[in-house]
């Protein structure tokens, strides 16, 4: 595949995640404000978590098939961080936003603290990747 395509593709990604991000933030503002209870905001946001670790995974791989070996170190902490927050899931919680835990001891604020961190990162990928794509199609479909 081309340079300029796998890059798309990656930009593509990258705007799916901002949009899951910026939906994580309305839906934990939701709870925070009290419109949702805690069971319906963690099962709306327990069905996105896993769609989002696939998506994330997803531009260091389409970074590397596309040659970019500085963007796939930098883009890769991030995934194996929501990787193993994933995988680090204690049995009883039903998620990682457990309805039973997500008032107490402040885990409420953590995930939002989380999540607008998560925005920062996918908007600043955004633009990393939305540069990369440009810069190929302009020099012509080779970086190098």
């Amino acid at each position: 595949m081309s340079e300029a395509l796998l890059l798309c593709i990656a930009l593509i990604d990258s705007a799916i995640l901002l949009f899951l991000s910026v939906y994580f933030i309305i839906t934990l503002s939701d709870l925070e404000c009290d419109f949702l209870n805690s069971s319906t905001c963690c099962a709306k946001l327990n069905r996105w978590v896993l769609p989002e670790v696939i998506a994330a995974c997803f531009c260091p791989l389409v970074t590397i098939f596309a040659g970019h070996w500085i963007l796939f170190i930098v883009n890769l902490p991030f995934p194996i961080y929501l990787v193993n927050r994933y995988l680090k899931v204690s049995a009883g919680n039903i998620g990682v936003f457990d309805p039973t835990e997500i008032h107490n001891r402040g885990l409420l604020k953590g995930h939002m603290k989380e999540t607008m961190v998560k925005l920062g990162y996918y908007v600043v990928f955004f633009f990393i990747y939305l540069y990369s794509f440009v810069y190929v199609l302009v020099s012509g479909g080779s970086s190098s």
